[in-house]
């Protein structure tokens, strides 16, 4: 019995090739979830090109924080021995906190917008994509975002009326940026470069209500001798200590107690909590004791008694 081969005619069809069908496929195999998959990776890129630019502008914006911090005491950073080195390592702490916090936080929110979306049945998604599609919409709202970023420079500058700060802010975002924001909606590099600029001033108007939040904590240590958390999240240490004679160990200044500012150029930097006074000792006749940090003071303790009476 002879064997007969049994060929499978294929129909050719032009400019269709079997990788264009394999394709072809894959695409139409694709399930709903792969594409809500891709629409959760690109929430979390847009989130991130934000953010990025809001921490570098806030740490640029954080070492006047800490001038005008050190200036409230009579001194430079550099006089006290912070550069930006020193502080970069006195904030790692700080940044492993925002991190470890921050990372939940940003989950939590593309998860709530995600249960947001499935509960509306999409039509949360269609209204982004909507704003999105109308140029004037998200120039408006990147506009008056931009606007209100100057609230702590306004804050800054003075005590201004709410109102007069409120206005102010719109009028600067709409007069000065909604027709730029327009203009650069229409490439998507253009798209870039606002997120990048809008990211840019969010993180320095945070930066500049940072600065005045730390003035009143420098200020406020100053007054009473204790500071608070947010100077302690920020490089500044409330480290005091008794000032002994380097040639008898004896102590100096009737044993009181003296901040430690920092040291630079073999040179301590204290300040007198009680005669209100920055003054700088030699370190070679210098011994520091008993040193302790953060100290707990008694209730309604104040700065200034031996000023008083020196008055």
């Amino acid at each position: 019995m002879s064997r007969h081969e049994i060929s499978v005619e294929r129909t050719y069809i032009p400019g269709h090739s079997e990788a264009d069908t394999s394709r072809s496929e894959s695409a139409a195999s694709a399930s709903p979830e792969e594409e809500s998959d891709s629409g959760v990776l690109g929430l979390l890129e847009r989130i991130g090109s934000v953010i990025i630019p809001i921490g570098v502008a806030l740490y640029a914006v954080l070492y006047l924080g800490v001038e005008e911090m050190y200036g409230i005491f009579g001194i430079s950073p550099q006089q006290a021995g912070i550069d930006q080195s020193v502080l970069l390592g006195r904030l790692m702490g700080t940044l492993i906190l925002v991190l470890l916090i921050g990372i939940p936080t940003l989950g939590l929110i593309v998860g709530c917008c995600w249960v947001a979306d499935k509960l509306t049945r999409g039509a949360l998604g269609r209204l982004v994509q909507a704003i999105r599609r109308r140029p004037w919409i998200s120039a408006l709202i990147a506009a008056l975002w931009s606007g209100a970023t100057y609230w702590g420079l306004f804050d800054i500058l003075g005590d201004l009326d709410i109102a007069i700060m409120v206005v102010t802010a719109v009028g600067l975002g709409v007069l000065t940026f909604l027709v730029p924001f327009r203009l650069l909606r229409r490439r998507p590099v253009g798209r870039a470069g606002t997120k990048i600029l809008v990211g840019g001033l969010t993180g320095v108007g945070l930066g500049f209500l940072l600065i005045l939040a730390m003035v009143r904590g420098a200020v406020e240590v100053q007054e009473t001798g204790q500071a608070n958390e947010l100077l302690g999240y920020v490089g500044f240490q409330d480290q005091w200590t008794v000032i002994k004679n380097a040639e008898d160990d004896k102590p100096l200044y009737d044993g009181r107690w003296m901040m430690l500012l920092g040291e630079s150029d073999g040179t301590y930097v204290f300040y007198d909590c009680d005669k209100l006074e920055t003054f700088r000792r030699p370190m070679e006749t210098t011994n520091l004791s008993d040193i302790q940090l953060d100290p707990e003071r008694e209730k309604g303790f104040t700065c200034g008694s031996l000023a008083e009476e020196n008055s």
